[in-house]
């Protein structure tokens, strides 16, 4: 797995081979850090932080296979996070993905984005933290495997579970 200096941080009390990948991605670096430091409470997931999201991607491309979430701000320089997490997704299907913005979003692609489930959660800037961990928790049990089984920890990967199959 490439980790990079991405500011990564993780709870060791399961095995590193259950551990998962969940990525933040927004340009302000003040939510990435608060939301890192949220998340840690989060057993059985390492956290990397990106205030750029063509390095988020990048950093997923490189380490899909153990990616279960990604967590993005809408508007940002280079890629907004819809086209971001529409990249991912082509990559990934299964990876569960929410979006977050400060801004109303009445956008006809963001819409089709959620009925198509490219976009698996939504916030509203300011986020209460509190809602942060337990929409996480919920899309982390949500994570499926392409037979439509839930991910356990125990389990094998969903994504590598098709190329066995």
């Amino acid at each position: 797995m490439n980790t990079g200096n991405h500011g990564v941080v993780a709870r060791w009390d399961v095995p590193l081979s259950l551990v998962k990948l969940v990525a933040i991605v927004d340009d302000e670096q003040d939510i990435t850090t608060l939301f890192h430091h949220a998340l840690r409470s989060i057993s059985g997931i390492i956290i990397f932080a990106f205030t750029d999201p063509t390095l988020a991607l990048e950093h997923f491309q490189e380490n899909k296979d153990d990616y279960v979430l990604v967590i993005s701000d809408f508007n940002m320089p280079r890629l907004n996070g819809m086209e971001l997490l529409k990249k991912m997704k082509d990559m990934k299907e299964c990876v569960r993905t929410i979006l977050m913005t400060a801004y109303d979003i009445e956008d006809t692609v963001f819409q089709d984005y959620r009925k198509e489930e490219i976009i698996n959660g939504f916030f509203q800037k300011p986020v209460r933290l509190t809602k942060l961990v337990d929409e996480v928790n919920t899309q982390l049990h949500s994570y499926e495997m392409p037979n439509g089984s839930s991910l356990q920890w125990h389990q094998i990967s969903p994504c590598r579970m098709s190329a066995i199959i």
